[in-house]
């Protein structure tokens, strides 16, 4: 028992180092990150018995990740993000979203909550963070209030993001029905699916105040999001259930706010938005064509396509980086991949918004100065996350809780969950490195293997509130950076109770035998 402790408390240090970093000492992101490297690093060559060798092709394999796929679509989206500033298509996007409302609170739902999860369920990577929350800023949106909403609405929806696959990737490794996990999914995060909106309207109306004459619009946002989530997962499976849902929360969201335009807004949420030429039907096409355009390339692209899908995926590479494993493949899909996808909707937006080919290599050059200490800080977060992983100290912190907890244990199967995300900073990574920890676990104690897996997946939702890589995204593509350590303080206590209460209706959910 003092071992596993001893264990368990040595493989935490890098990750408490990544907080202290942060938050106690203000360091920069990628310096955080750097170090929390060194921290794992060092500890897997002395404690754990890694060899140099192994220690490094693990950190080049976490390095590989970061830049492609990770790297290439956030540069992407916010580079299609800059592109629309540039031309000035954003101005028309702004006043489009303010005809709806220029009330602060419905426009947080209409593009954080709804838009948010939208791009999330069709790319993920960040880009659920990246572009809305770029957005809100560009309507007068306080750039820490923009990120800390877009990382609450992050909340939920990870599970089910990038077409599925952090559920279908679950599904996959533990031999269960990709289906009925989908559905076990979405009735364990109904709860937080109807809390997070609520959230998002005090945290941008600055308490329960701002919930006045908003209940009704912030139920309909909700509910129309929740129950088109549980319908997908049910009868279709685990790739639609985000992007349906989001895109029906839209909807009811824009029509119910449009029916209630003319209610009186406080002047406190009201916002101002400067008048301009009047919008014509083609240029609202023009401003939103980047954006219709990676609606349709990820759909048109995506598994639900085959046609398209399967043809563009085979031109990818596998390679073995890490040495210590010669079954440890990493592959890299060259063309049917989010980001590359994204760059080209971007490049084909900048045509259409008249934007010179000079002009739009000004902006991506601009982009990647945005962007590069975001990159750096992916880097050694996913360096890290790759040695902690092979090294055995995730496996450590896993038999930790699974060897003392007993039937106790579902109290923190989200818990690892959403500690996989804040390692990772991926949905899908957290589900390879402990989906089989919660089916052992499940069998262990005689729970129901559905419901632990499950679990599993509700916690990583949650872990990407908090994922450092999330927060450096976030911070740099609304001009941020440095500000880390301050979103982290200020997200960590919506963590907390996302993972309390988690905890708890996995523990019920387990005892009655769900």
């Amino acid at each position: 028992m003092l071992e596993l402790l001893g264990l368990f408390v040595l493989a935490l240090l890098p990750i408490v180092w990544l907080v202290i970093a942060l938050c106690g000492l203000h360091l920069e992101a990628y310096k955080a990150a750097i170090g929390a490297f060194a921290v794992a690093a060092v500890e897997a060559l002395i404690i754990w018995g890694m060899s140099p060798l192994n220690v490094a092709t693990a950190a080049l394999e976490g390095v590989e990740m970061a830049l492609w796929p990770i790297g290439i679509v956030i540069v992407a989206a916010v580079f299609t993000y800059n592109v629309t500033v540039h031309s000035g298509a954003m101005d028309v996007i702004k006043r489009m979203i303010c005809s709806v409302s220029s009330d602060r609170r419905v426009l947080v739902l209409l593009v954080g909550w709804c838009f948010g999860a939208f791009l999330e369920g069709m790319a993920g990577f960040g880009t659920a963070v990246a572009i809305p929350a770029s957005m809100l800023v560009a309507l007068g949106f306080e750039p820490v209030c923009a990120i800390l909403a877009c990382l609450i609405a992050n909340g939920t929806p990870t599970m089910f993001g990038s077409i599925g696959i952090p559920t279908t990737t679950l599904a996959s490794i533990t031999g269960l029905d990709p289906t009925q996990l989908a559905l076990t999914q979405s009735l364990q995060v109904l709860p937080f699916v109807i809390v997070c909106p609520f959230l998002m309207v005090m945290l941008v109306g600055g308490g329960r105040k701002a919930l006045k004459g908003m209940v009704p619009t912030i139920l309909v946002s909700a509910l129309a999001f929740a129950i088109p989530e549980i319908a997908t997962a049910a009868f279709i499976g685990a790739e639609l259930p985000v992007i349906v849902a989001s895109v029906c929360s839209l909807v009811a969201t824009f029509a119910f706010s449009l029916a209630r335009k003319d209610a009186p807004v406080p002047d406190e949420y009201r916002l101002g938005i400067e008048e301009g030429d009047a919008i014509t039907p083609a240029s609202a096409l023009r401003a939103w064509a980047p954006f219709i355009l990676i609606f349709v390339v990820l759909l048109l692209t995506s598994k639900l396509v085959p046609a398209i899908h399967d043809p563009l995926s085979s031109i990818s590479s596998k390679v073995n980086v890490y040495q210590g494993d010669p079954s440890a493949t990493l592959t890299f899909t060259w063309v049917d991949t989010p980001g590359v996808l994204i760059l080209l909707c971007g490049v084909a937006g900048a045509l259409i918004q008249h934007v010179s080919p000079r002009e739009t290599a000004g902006v991506m050059v601009a982009t990647l100065r945005q962007m590069s200490k975001t990159i750096l800080t992916m880097l050694g977060v996913l360096a890290c996350a790759k040695v902690m992983g092979y090294s055995g100290m995730i496996g450590s912190i896993a038999a930790f809780f699974v060897g003392t907890l007993g039937g106790l244990y579902p109290l923190v199967a989200p818990l690892l969950g959403a500690l996989g995300t804040f390692v990772t900073g991926s949905g899908t990574s957290s589900e390879v490195l402990f989906g089989n920890v919660q089916i052992q676990a499940a069998r262990s104690i005689g729970a129901n293997e559905y419901w632990l897996a499950a679990a599993n997946s509700l916690g990583t939702s949650a872990g990407k509130m908090l994922a450092p890589q999330s927060i450096a995204i976030g911070t740099a593509a609304c001009g941020a950076n440095g500000r880390d350590g301050e979103v982290l303080g200020r997200i960590f206590r919506y963590f907390v109770g996302f993972v309390i209460a988690m905890a708890a209706l996995v523990f019920i959910g387990s005892v009655l035998g769900l």
